[in-house]
């Protein structure tokens, strides 16, 4: 029987997903299951990588009995993951070190601050296209291969293996064979030089960190291994891998110079495609890889809000104001507008344009009158206000206005939330059919990969619109409105 299908695992900041697609990159089946968050001390996020593993295990198998697929239906399957979350592990046993440290984890704060009082970032920046922040996983196996009593020694000696969550999941479905990662998440570890696509010794130098410990650098879109620890899918070529923002845009077709998209997850993130040269930001952005394909690299300009959907979590599960997160959606809408109220989520700092890794989450505008209603839509505007703060700053480093968004992840089914972006950007937001694009991404370079789909020309003909937002408010109200939220803003700054 031949394969007409691709399965794409997706392992996120909060859950774990497996979906599957068809010829025409439809969803033809899905699975999700959430993980347990630890939160040690203040600033710190940590996972389980267990967790990590099971639940994409268990994923893969759920999306494979709701299709009643066997793996010999399966062309191929694509990887995509939470970025800049770190891991560490022993070569021989697999078992790991530590708990996995989350891109959310602010303790390397200390350590980027002295970095740069010794007058480093220029340098990072100009190698990798990155701020010396918490937010990327060099200063944070840097702490590791520091505070886990014998694994520098360890790691000099090959011991070890280091990996974001894309290389733990190949590791485990490979069986140990496999030590890899592709271009696209080794560009966010301040560990790769964009220009070369390997791993850059100087930068190795003074983070302290030993070459034997780091993964192979592989193209996104090719074969990495054979899958051999789940049964159900062994022999299924592992033929793509992206971290989950770089997939997304792949999967969003954007690639073209100038095309834009943003992903309203647990934190948003808003890329836009620049070709097959870097282009250094002014404005706090950040370089990065988008992916490598046919041996060619081609690059991205990514703007990283910390706190998106993860607000709406946290009126959940802190605050206990909805029992579900589509509930936030209604709690708003018993309101016509905020109040008054604004709420900075800076609860792990500020990402860009700002990068404050001292900032703190704060509400302003709180009246007597003030209710749930009002937390809630002030909530949900602030993800909305962030992304805005990103393509202003991401017009200003290309100079020229963007004539519109794509859009996709799990808070774009809120019609408010589309709204009210549109509002903010003055430009259409375009919402396409399959909002699972990361997932959608993954499955297209690894169908690429194999000669499942042919080309990119092919891949570009599946995607179509669901709903354009255009600005409805006032322009003058929408400034109004912004000017609140830099006020609000100044407030959370350290």
């Amino acid at each position: 029987m031949s394969p007409r299908h691709v399965l794409a695992l997706d392992q996120g900041t909060t859950s774990s997903r497996a979906l599957v697609f068809d010829r025409r990159g439809r969803t033809v089946a899905t699975a999700q299951q959430e993980f347990a968050q630890h939160f040690p001390r203040p600033g710190w996020v940590e996972h389980d990588p267990r967790d990590l593993w099971e639940t994409t295990r268990r994923t893969a198998l759920a999306a494979l009995a709701e299709a009643n697929l066997t793996r010999e239906q399966i062309a191929a399957l694509g990887l995509t993951n939470q970025r800049e979350t770190t891991l560490l592990w022993d070569r021989r046993t697999g078992r790991p070190l530590h708990r996995a440290i989350v891109w959310q984890d602010r303790r390397t704060a200390g350590l980027c601050e002295k970095l740069k009082q010794r007058g480093l970032e220029p340098l990072f920046r100009q190698k990798t296209g990155l701020l010396l922040d918490p937010y990327f996983s060099g200063t944070t196996l840097a702490w590791l291969l520091d505070h886990v009593p014998g694994a520098r020694r360890r790691a000099e000696k090959g011991g070890l293996a280091f990996g974001t969550v894309d290389t733990w999941l190949l590791w485990q479905l490979t069986g140990g064979l496999v030590h890899a990662t592709d271009a696209s998440n080794a560009s966010r570890t301040l560990l790769l030089n964009l220009r070369s696509g390997d791993w850059d010794a100087e930068l190795l130098k003074l983070l302290r960190i030993p070459r034997e410990v780091l993964p192979a650098v592989r193209a996104s879109s090719g074969v990495f291994g054979e899958v051999t620890a789940v049964p159900a899918l062994r022999g299924v070529p592992i033929a793509g891998i992206a971290g989950d923002q770089q997939a997304a845009r792949f999967g969003q077709a954007c690639w073209s110079p100038g095309m834009a998209k943003n992903t309203y997850g647990t934190g948003c993130f808003l890329l836009m495609h620049t070709g097959e040269k870097p282009v250094a930001s002014k404005n706090n952005l950040l370089t990065t890889i988008a992916w490598q394909i046919d041996g060619r690299l081609e690059y991205a300009l990514e703007g990283s809000v910390f706190i998106g959907g993860a607000v709406v979590q946290w009126l959940r599960d802190s605050l206990g104001l909805i029992t579900a997160s589509a509930d936030v959606e209604k709690l708003a809408a018993t309101v016509p507008d905020n109040g008054g109220v604004c709420l900075v989520p800076a609860f792990a700092g500020l990402g860009a344009p700002h990068w404050d890794a001292g900032a703190r989450g704060v509400i302003t505008g709180l009246t007597r009158g003030s209710n749930a209603g009002h937390l809630a839509r002030a909530a949900l505007e602030s993800i909305a206000y962030q992304s805005a703060d990103l393509l202003r700053a991401m017009e200003a480093d290309c100079g020229r206005k963007l004539r519109g968004l794509r859009v996709d992840g799990g808070a774009t089914v809120n019609n408010a939330l589309m709204q009210f972006q549109a509002d903010l950007l003055r430009v259409p937001v375009v919402r396409p059919r399959t909002t699972e694009t990361t997932a959608l991404g993954a499955a297209y370079l690894a169908g690429l990969a194999v000669g499942f789909w042919q080309s990119r020309a092919e891949i570009a003909r599946f995607w179509s619109a669901d709903r354009t937002f255009r600005a409805q408010t006032p322009a003058a109200a929408t400034r109004r409105l912004l000017a609140e939220w830099r006020r609000a803003v100044a407030r959370a700054r350290s």
